[in-house]
Parts: structure tokens; C-alpha cells; sequence
């Protein structure tokens, strides 16, 4: 059976995530590996749960900006847990590895959604490169009289 077949059978059998999830799971793990585990020989890294999903939420951000909770939920990712159990089904299709000490336990409750993507938008301009550039800040940091409504 091709990776493709496994894949689809897993969307069959489980219909709790969507596709797009699955392959941000695959991106998420690629951009985990490259900016979060630190790269010691150069042999290829095993990346643990805690790695993955701090990985997971740097990413999210980077890509989706303040909308990365509502993009998590429209693909029915609801919490931490919900990425181990699309890894823990990507392993049992044999679409991802795992090693003997990595468990389902290692995703829950790692972080609250609404907590870690509670961000703001911090616009700064560079004029040598005449552009803007976003990045985003938890809401918690900012001053009182900086702070964006939420409400």
C-alpha cells in the first residue's frame, strides 16, 4: 500500500481531523526540527512531544498570525492532546515513526489554546527595505495602555 492509500484509508477510519491538519503536522515537524530542537550532530533528531508541540505553536502563529486558534479548531484540532492523537495515527498507519518511550500522555494538556494563541499584532516598518513586518506578542506582556481590546 502507497503512502497516498495509507493516508486516505486514515481519513476513512478516522474523520476527527481534517487532511490539511494532518499535513500541518508534517510542516509543523520540519519547521520543530529546524527552530526549536537543537541540532547536535547532525545525525537525524528524534523530536518528543513537549518539542512537537511548542514546534506546533510557534508555526501556527507564524503562519496564521492571530487567527492560528481558528484555523486549529476549523480542522477540528481543539487542544494539545488532539496533536497526539494525529501523531499516534500517522504512526499507526505507518505514515511517522516513533520511538519505544514516546506515548499518547506526552500531548495532553501541554498548553490552552486560548491562553498560548491569545496574541497581539506588533507592526514595525523598515525603511531601507521600504516594508512592514508583523510579529506577535502574547496579550498578557503588553502594557495596560498598550493592550488591543479583545472584546
Amino acid at each position: 500500500m502507497t503512502a497516498a492509500e495509507k493516508f486516505r484509508t486514515l481519513l476513512r477510519n478516522d474523520r476527527r481531523f481534517d487532511a490539511e491538519a494532518y499535513n500541518f503536522i508534517y510542516e509543523a515537524l520540519d519547521f520543530t526540527l529546524k527552530n526549536v530542537v537543537s541540532q547536535g550532530s547532525g545525525c537525524s533528531q528524534h523530536v518528543k512531544g513537549q518539542e512537537l508541540l511548542e514546534g506546533v505553536k510557534r508555526y501556527s502563529i507564524d503562519q496564521f498570525g492571530c487567527l492560528a486558534q481558528t484555523v486549529l479548531e476549523t480542522w477540528g484540532v481543539k487542544n494539545t492532546g488532539d496533536f497526539g492523537r494525529m501523531v499516534f495515527n500517522l504512526v499507526e498507519y505507518d505514515l511517522m515513526g516513533k520511538q519505544d518511550g514516546d506515548r499518547l500522555e506526552d500531548f495532553e494538556d501541554l498548553y490552552d489554546f486560548e491562553e498560548a494563541f491569545d496574541i497581539a499584532p506588533v507592526f514595525c516598518y523598515s525603511r531601507e527595505k521600504n516594508q512592514w513586518r508583523v510579529s506577535y506578542v502574547p496579550r498578557s506582556e503588553l502594557k495596560p495602555s498598550n493592550r488591543i481590546p479583545t472584546k
